[in-house]
């Protein structure tokens, strides 16, 4: 498994072709004028060079959410060297046979693997974070960090701010997203421009499950993973495996 990737490094020459394409289609998507990507903070940590970017396994081998917690493990001891704007984009070798997948499918992918990754995680739980995700403040942590998680998958037609050629995870730090939050009005603005982009953006109206965080009505979990069209699961798949773990005392 490579470590964590920087653009512009010369380690380039030494990923796979399917990386390689990986990181072209993200770049492309990113560097957009005409139909710029929605997510504000992901362009601007894009624009100024504070994404990494990690290549895993297949999503169904057993051995990829080993590396994918070594990644963001790496990545978390690290990030507030990275600039204020960082993620962690991590890009699976999703083989040819599960790209015409369902969106459910993948789901069910994504949530396994972050319930694995809690199984992995050798941090305990922030004591400020419940353990509930059914409770408004409720975000995934890992190494004592806090992560908005965003998957993307080849199943998402209607939805394209949710489509990538492979499955993919974007991981942002809270304290990045908090840069955008530090005054009411400019949390605003930034809000509805990224609901004005979105409108453009997906073929489908926006999804009733985007919110703000801390808000009544909110559940962050709800907004990792998008379906394609307006559904959404009734209940947290990750919030069953905390109670298999006992954590949810």
């Amino acid at each position: 498994m490579k470590g964590l990737y920087t653009h512009g490094s010369s380690s380039r020459n030494q990923l796979l072709d399917w990386e390689k394409h990986a990181l072209d289609s993200f770049f492309a998507k990113m560097s957009d004028k005409e139909k710029p990507f929605p997510c504000i903070p992901a362009t601007i940590g894009f624009s100024m060079n504070q994404l990494k970017y990690g290549f895993i396994g297949s999503p169904r081998r057993d051995t990829t959410i080993k590396e994918l917690a070594s990644l963001l493990t790496s990545y978390t001891e690290q990030s507030r060297e990275f600039g204020n704007y960082t993620s962690l984009i991590i890009f699976y070798e999703t083989p040819e046979s599960m790209k015409n997948a369902p969106v459910e499918e993948y789901e069910q992918i994504f949530w396994e693997h972050l319930s694995r990754l809690t199984e992995l995680d050798e941090f305990d739980w922030p004591e400020d974070i419940p353990q509930d995700p059914h409770d408004p403040i409720w975000e995934f942590c890992f190494n004592g960090e806090k992560y908005f998680m965003y998957c993307a998958t080849p199943a998402h037609k209607n939805r394209k701010s949710r489509h990538f050629d492979v499955l993919m995870l974007a991981i942002t730090p809270r304290w990045v997203l908090q840069e955008f939050n530090k005054s009411q009005s400019y949390a605003q603005r930034i809000k509805s421009q990224v609901r004005k982009r979105l409108a453009n953006y997906d073929n489908i109206t926006i999804h009733p499950d985007l919110n703000t965080y801390g808000a009544e009505d909110n559940f962050e979990w709800r907004q990792y993973f998008l379906r394609d069209d307006d559904t959404s699961l009734s209940k947290c798949p990750y919030h069953r495996f905390l109670k298999l773990l006992g954590k949810n005392s």
